[in-house]
């Protein structure tokens, strides 16, 4: 389904009423392929976003309590973000439309992806120092849990040993 929602997209618009971002997975798929996100501050969209650079920031991230106070800042916002940023620079300035696409991918591909969430989960939790009766990173051995038809999960390992290097 994310394949077919991203082909052919030009901006991938996310107006979740915070806090109820899931992950955002979605979006960040669209932004490692080029497709640029105009989102409302929640989810991954915070940490990724340099507001006209390589997407939009829906809202400055203003919260209230309110649900109705929220929902007329974020129409609000939503429109001045369209109508004063994304449509002006789809239809007038093509090269820096091309360039903020660029961006979008260079700036999520690494630190959105799935490499450097195992990197960080080998290190976090596994790749301790011998010296503290931990793991090393060596010995770390990777499993793909199997449901067969009875329901009974069974773990079988991915390969017989893995070297992790981290860098």
């Amino acid at each position: 389904t994310g394949a077919k929602m991203t082909r052919g997209s030009d901006v991938w618009l996310n107006t979740p009423r915070r806090p109820k971002e899931a992950s955002g997975t979605s979006g960040m798929k669209a932004a490692m392929n080029g497709v640029l996100n105009c989102s409302i501050l929640d989810g991954w969209w915070p940490e990724a976003v340099r507001d006209g650079l390589n997407g939009w920031d829906i809202g400055g991230g203003f919260i209230s309590p309110d649900p109705k106070v929220q929902d007329d800042h974020d129409r609000d916002a939503l429109y001045d973000v369209l109508l004063g940023k994304v449509i002006p620079t789809y239809y007038d300035d093509h090269a820096g439309w091309i360039e903020m696409m660029r961006r979008s991918i260079l700036d999520t591909r690494e630190p959105f992806s799935v490499h450097r969430m195992l990197r960080e989960y080998v290190e976090g939790m596994y790749a301790r120092q011998p010296a503290d009766g931990g793991l090393l990173a060596d010995d770390v051995q990777f499993a793909v849990v199997v449901i067969d038809t009875d329901g009974l999960a069974l773990a079988r390992p991915l390969v017989d040993h893995v070297h992790v290097h981290i860098h």
